[in-house]
Formats: C-alpha cells, structure tokens, sequence
C-alpha cells in the first residue's frame, strides 16, 4: 500500500521545483479562476516557513499591505502556483520566521545575503 501512495504522490510533484529558503523575498505568481476566466496574481513577500516534504510540502509568505500583515500559505508543488520568482536573499539563522509577526517597521526587515 505504501509503494502505491508512494507513485501517486510522485507523479504529482514538479520537475523543476523552485529554488528559495527562508528569509527570501520572493514573488509567488498564483493562478486565480474568476467564474470561467483565469489570471495570474503576484503576491510578494518574506518567506516566513517551508513545512512538509514531498507533494505535501508548503510554504508561507508574509507581506505588509496598507499597514496591515497579511500571509498565505502556498503548496510548493501545486499547479495553482505558476512560479516563484526570488526577489532578494536574506541572511537567517533559523527555520521559522515567526517572530516578523510582531515586528512593525525597519524592524521587521531581514538582512540581506551578499556573496
């Protein structure tokens, strides 16, 4: 049973799975259907997390819209999400961003990684 689930779920992932970490900016092109129409939106954030592994791996990103955060949470490899475009790599020690959520302003920046 275990072989079965094991090629379902390996037909399902993408060849060319995206290349970002945590800390990264990055620009998520996501598929939105509007009745019988289909468009394509950016949604540009922080990575906060990636969770999972496999199919059901996910990733999360944060933004600031009009003062208010805003995250949303995207399967890595669905086919809602077109690409993921990096934007800028951050410098991060740890997994989880979650301590950005109550950062407000230049703090809530992550470093920049120069090579």
């Amino acid at each position: 049973m275990n072989e079965i689930i094991k090629n379902i779920e390996a037909a399902q992932l993408k060849e060319a799975a995206p290349e970002f970490h945590v800390g990264d900016t990055v620009k998520v092109y996501g598929k939105i259907k509007e009745g019988n129409r289909e468009r394509i939106q950016v949604f540009e954030g922080t990575v906060l997390k990636r969770q999972g592994g496999g199919s059901r791996e996910t990733f999360t990103v944060r933004k600031n819209s009009n003062g208010i955060g805003v995250e949303k949470t995207w399967p890595l490899h669905s086919p809602n999400v077109e690409r993921v475009e990096v934007v800028r790599r951050g410098k991060v020690r740890r997994a989880k961003l979650n301590y950005l959520r109550n950062r407000v302003g230049k703090k809530a920046k992550v470093k920049e990684l120069v090579k």
